[in-house]
């Protein structure tokens, strides 16, 4: 099966979240949607592009890939990786940045050309003032393109 990069809204892009992430909800906004797509047009994964969720990153040259999800195609993942790197660069950002999870491989991110940075966040968002439910506390691992 061949899949091609197809552009989406982010309304398309969350619904396919919805529908596919393990464990994350859509995102509120962003800077630009993929997909990939199959020979017949369906779309089989999505990567949801936007500003660093860190402060310290939001620099005014960094993307941050927030959200990939696919059906399990393929390859899929280091299709949109690649693919959101490239759309990035082309708009003039500098770098792209994005976490998994310990327990996921990072094969894709490797197959697509990025470096494992090392441990980054973890922990709990929440406060007596604004409580969050934090749903994965510990660290993950930071990918930069």
């Amino acid at each position: 099966m061949r899949l091609r990069i197809v552009p989406l809204t982010l309304a398309e892009g969350n619904q396919f979240v919805r529908l596919h992430h393990r464990h994350h909800k859509p995102v509120v906004g962003c800077k630009f949607v993929i997909g990939a797509a199959d020979e017949v047009g369906e779309v089989r994964g999505v990567a949801l592009v936007g500003r660093p969720v860190s402060r310290m990153l939001d620099d005014g040259y960094t993307l941050e890939v927030n959200r990939v999800a696919t059906d399990g195609a393929m390859n899929c993942c280091s299709l949109l990786y690649g693919a959101a790197w490239r759309a990035g660069r082309a708009m003039g950002y500098r770098r792209m940045v994005t976490y998994t999870l310990p327990k996921e491989g990072g094969g894709a991110l490797r197959a697509a050309g990025w470096r494992l940075i090392g441990q980054a966040g973890g922990g709990e968002w929440g406060n007596a003032k604004r409580p969050r439910v934090t749903l994965h506390p510990e660290l993950k691992l930071r990918w930069e393109a």
